[in-house]
């Protein structure tokens, strides 16, 4: 019998062991950190399900990444909220809207930090849909054209990496064209490729302002229950031309995470989204756990089901402790 010559706790006895042999291993680098970019100027207005996030101005954003360039982590990732919505979500492509203003300040006082955009329509349309609607459903094609000249709009800017949201069909290959014709053939595509209809997004809607005004989004996100459907998805994101694949939310959803990495040779991405972040820190806030170590094993989880990189609103704290 293998006891006692094989003793698995001999390599747990003390810190620096247990250092020395862990597999999973975190770094500043791998995180993405979520900004949300409002007009105005010196306005930091806390999210009260999030607590150390903000809606922030632009001046207060560019400060907020020389704080992530300095902790070395990985790049942000600019969410807008338009002075203004309409029905044509025209802030979203237009040269001066609010996160194309964002990126050109952050280009001149941050030079060298990664930035990511999120291209959707549902923080600048009125209803808060992710595209037009027509006839009370999101119109999936029409949404195509919005879509691609808010990523041309976002490279132009100086967006490092567009990222797609809406999950509408075929917004990839749409992006890359689009991209493409306008000199940005370099310019990589981050999919969220499997995104779902999740309850975990309830944090957000109060910090990018893009609850819907009738309705809901499942006819365009996923079925919670679908996996194999979210394999098919990344398929065919790929097909189109992504760069980056992206599973959202992520520990709900790890079982996707490490199907797609044992699937996809490609750079793979999970989202921890605000009601994970904001579950932790309630629970921590009412004694229930220890946030550091919350936080720290939820994102060593991720990691450890295969994802290479992570957006999350731990990104500062995490690269502070890691520091």
């Amino acid at each position: 019998m293998p006891f006692p010559i094989h003793r698995m706790r001999r390599l747990r006895s003390s810190e620096p062991l247990r250092r020395l042999v862990r597999e999973t291993r975190l770094s500043p680098a791998q995180f993405i950190l979520p900004l949300f970019v409002c007009p105005g100027e010196g306005v930091r207005r806390e999210i009260s399900a999030m607590p150390g996030h903000a809606q922030l101005s632009i001046d207060n954003v560019v400060r907020e990444c020389e704080e992530a360039k300095a902790l070395e982590i990985g790049g942000v990732i600019l969410f807008g909220l338009p002075e203004s919505k309409d029905e044509t979500a025209s802030g979203a492509y237009a040269d001066d809207g609010i996160v194309q203003r964002a990126l050109r300040a952050i280009r001149r006082q941050a030079p060298g930090l990664l930035l990511l955009t999120d291209v959707c329509n549902c923080e600048y349309t009125s209803h808060g849909h992710c595209g037009k609607v027509v006839d009370g459903e999101v119109d999936n094609d029409q949404t195509l054209e919005w879509l691609a000249k808010a990523a041309v709009s976002h490279a132009r800017a100086g967006a490092d990496i567009v990222a797609p949201s809406d999950m509408m069909d075929g917004r990839v290959a749409a992006i890359r064209k689009a991209l493409d014709a306008n000199g940005f053939s370099n310019t990589p595509i981050l999919s969220y490729a499997a995104k779902f209809a999740s309850v975990f997004y309830g944090p957000f809607r109060e910090a990018a302002e893009s609850t819907p005004q009738f309705g809901d989004r499942r006819s365009y996100q996923m079925d919670p229950a679908n996996g194999r459907e979210a394999i098919r998805e990344i398929e065919l994101d790929l097909e189109e031309g992504a760069d980056m694949i992206m599973v959202k939310p992520a520990m709900p959803y790890l079982d996707l995470v490490y199907q797609a990495r044992q699937r996809f040779d490609v750079p793979l991405g999970a989202y921890q989204v605000s009601g994970e972040f904001s579950m932790i820190m309630a629970a921590a806030r009412n004694g229930w756990i220890d946030c550091e170590r919350a936080m720290m094993e939820s994102l060593t989880s991720i990691r450890r089901a295969g994802a290479d990189f992570m957006l999350t609103y731990f990104a500062k704290p995490a690269a502070r402790l890691l520091g």
